[in-house]
């Protein structure tokens, strides 16, 4: 039974050593950092931000965050150093700029080319011409045998 806590209490001691914790003045300082942590793409996971990934570069990113938060940095200007350092595909969401022009605007673009195309097509589609007058005299005549 001692080994069970034994290994129990070891096992607990490892996890906690991989949470990271940063000490904050108050909850302003604190969600202002979960913001910018959303905000910011690993550069490892490419496709997790910083907040939620547990490559070691996205740890070592955290840190900085949390220390040119103390510098007194403004958030424009942690996303302008790391974008320095890291490339603009550190930021999930580009500036809207002349060269980001199409990312913003392809999905709009593609969503009115379908909706463009969908209504093309049904229009396109011909109508079912009426009936002839021999049609309409058999289908009048099948009627009215079914009816006696």
């Amino acid at each position: 039974m001692r080994w069970l806590a034994l290994v129990l209490l070891v096992w607990s001691a490892l996890a906690g050593a991989a949470i990271d914790a940063y000490g904050f003045h108050d909850d302003a300082e604190r969600d202002r950092f979960q913001a910018l942590t959303r905000e910011l793409r690993c550069p490892k996971c490419q496709n997790q931000d910083l907040a939620d990934s547990n490559a070691p570069i996205a740890g070592d990113l955290r840190r900085e965050i949390q220390r040119l938060m103390a510098a007194g940095q403004s958030d424009d200007e942690i996303i302008t150093y790391l974008e320095q350092r890291y490339g603009e595909f550190i930021r999930y969401r580009p500036p809207f700029e002349g060269r980001t022009l199409l990312l913003w605007l392809l999905p709009g673009l593609g969503l009115l080319g379908g909706a463009g195309l969908l209504i093309a097509l049904t229009r396109r589609r011909r109508p079912t011409p009426g009936l002839s007058e021999t049609e309409r005299q058999r289908l009048a005549a099948l009627q009215a045998e079914e009816e006696s």
